[in-house]
This record gives C-alpha cells, sequence and structure tokens, in this order.
C-alpha cells in the first residue's frame, strides 16, 4: 500500500519560501515505479496540479501558474520528493497535496497535472501566504 506524508507547510510572510516534503513509502524505490504530482486546493477552489515528476526519468512539469517560482525535485535515496515555493504571493495560500500516479501518460505535458489520473494521496499540508 503505497503511503504518501507530506509536511513542510506553515505561515509565511509574501516574498517569503517554503519547501514542502512528500515522503512515499509502501514499495521499495518507489519513485522509480510513479509519477508524483503536487496539488492544491484553496479555500472556496477545486484543487488544481501545480508540477509533478516523472518516475525513472526525473523529468519535470509546472503549471503556467507557477511557473519559475516553484521547482519540484526528489532523494531518490530517502523516497521524498520536495517542492520548493519562492517568492510566495497571498495566492498560493492552500493546501498542498502530493499524489502518486500512473506513468502512462505524457510527463512533458498539462495531462500529467489532471487528478484522474493519481491514486494514492497524501492528507495536505497548509500554506498560508499572509503579512
Amino acid at each position: 500500500q503505497v503511503q504518501l506524508v507530506e509536511s513542510g507547510g506553515g505561515l509565511v510572510q509574501p516574498g517569503g519560501s517554503l519547501r514542502l516534503s512528500c515522503a512515499a513509502s509502501g514499495l521499495t524505490a518507489i519513485l522509480d515505479y510513479y509519477n508524483i504530482g503536487w496539488f492544491r486546493q484553496a479555500p472556496g477552489k477545486e484543487r488544481e496540479g501545480v508540477s509533478s515528476i516523472s518516475d525513472s526519468d526525473g523529468l519535470t512539469y509546472y503549471a503556467d501558474s507557477v511557473k519559475g517560482r516553484f521547482t519540484v525535485s526528489r532523494d531518490s535515496s530517502k523516497n521524498v520528493v520536495y517542492l520548493q515555493i519562492d517568492s510566495l504571493k497571498p495566492e498560493d495560500t492552500a493546501v498542498y497535496y502530493c499524489a502518486a500516479g500512473t506513468t502512462l501518460v505524457s510527463p512533458l505535458t498539462d495531462v500529467v497535472l489532471r487528478e484522474g489520473f493519481y491514486d494514492y494521496w497524501g492528507q495536505g499540508t497548509q500554506v498560508t501566504v499572509s503579512s
């Protein structure tokens, strides 16, 4: 059973940075078998995909809304995926989720950020950007 646990959220001032972590477990070398996506859900809004990193190749993809400020990376030895968020804005306030999903989608198009392709989800971590 794949399990994902997010951490690293918190309250940060506009312009600040955070690094979110997604610890994966349940399978040896789990990051070699799943794409890992980062999603967020702001109050009153639908959940949206913001970034992903593919299985063995580690190819990354970003939503246009976060490109240039978000960086996804991974440490396969620790089965952890990171989401570095810089130049935080109030509109980045949301619960951030990581998810593990099928590798049968192109990792370089927005298809990879569609929720339906992800089977396992973490519980989320709150990010609040406010002065």
